[in-house]
């Protein structure tokens, strides 16, 4: 197996040891995207609806660094800290960035810190 680390400036660089996609087997695998401009770390937006947009945004710069764009993506995994609060306001932007058949996906409730949300995505490689 081959792996291949895929990196942008268009979004943010990791805050840890990890990529921000590994390229392997035909699919590329993509860290959690939160809601930080690439350029000033920043978290974007108060509210679940801007932090996702621009989750999703950070998430099609990492997908676009690879030629790929959201109907690449085959599985999804959403992270959100109030997921009963805010699961119909995700859902609401999610939607408007993947295309039918939609991907898989899981979405869970987790401790974020500063952030309400935190995506990750495996998308097949044409």
């Amino acid at each position: 197996m081959t792996r291949h680390q895929v990196t942008t400036r268009l979004a943010p660089s990791p805050a840890g040891p990890y990529s921000q996609a590994i390229e392997a087997n035909g699919f590329l695998y993509t860290a959690g995207q939160t809601p930080h401009d690439p350029v000033t770390d920043e978290r974007v937006g108060s509210t679940i609806e801007e932090q996702t947009v621009q989750a999703m945004k950070n998430l099609g710069e990492v997908l676009g660094a690879h030629g790929l764009d959201f109907s690449h993506v085959v599985k999804a995994t959403v992270h959100l800290h109030h997921p009963g609060r805010d699961f119909d306001g995700f859902n609401a932007v999610y939607e408007k960035y993947v295309v039918a058949p939609y991907p898989a996906r899981t979405t869970v409730g987790s401790f974020l810190g500063d952030f309400l949300v935190e995506i990750d995505a495996v998308a097949v490689i044409p």
